[in-house]
């Protein structure tokens, strides 16, 4: 069971990416598209996956899908909008600072997903990483609040909430 959910995951990966990057839609380039992605799958599998998925894996798959259209349609845009007001309005209201923002993940992974996802907003980036004490230093061109715990609330709550998801 487990070699089978890793076949169909590379499969779920490959093929989605080909439908939303080739924007497929005649049933010729979809099943095209699914034989070339099961091609590749029987191919690549043991490069991409290292040990046999079980069912979990698949519902962390989910929250990492969930996490890019959250991502790439909720955040990113919000954040470029921001942007775009600050720099087209008359008065520059900017008060850039940088701020202590905690994390709590445990794995190296969650925490680098965060703080990527920190730098890749427009506004934000994190320029110092503690991992002693478990603190991004995160510069933020409208700093609200300064206090750890509510800059935490403001700038990474949401991404270190599917970071745990994703990665426990």
């Amino acid at each position: 069971m487990g070699r089978l959910l890793s076949y169909l995951a590379v499969f779920l990966m490959t093929y989605s990416f080909y439908v939303v990057f080739s924007g497929a839609t005649s049933l010729f380039t979809l099943v095209l598209g699914s034989v070339g992605s099961l091609v590749v799958a029987v191919l690549v599998k043991n490069l991409l996956v290292s040990r046999k998925l079980k069912i979990s894996d698949i519902r962390r798959l989910a929250y990492l899908v969930l996490y890019y259209a959250y991502y790439m349609t909720v955040a990113e845009v919000r954040a470029h909008v921001d942007i775009a007001k600050i720099v087209l309005s008359r008065k520059m209201k900017i008060s850039p600072a940088i701020v202590k923002v905690p994390y709590y993940v445990e794995t190296s992974y969650g925490m680098t997903l965060i703080a990527g996802s920190i730098t890749n907003t427009p506004g934000t980036v994190v320029v110092q990483v503690d991992t002693n004490r478990k603190h991004f230093y995160v510069h933020w061109l409208t700093a609200r609040v300064f206090e750890p715990a509510r800059a935490r609330e403001e700038i990474s709550a949401v991404f270190e909430n599917y970071s745990q998801k994703i990665f426990g």
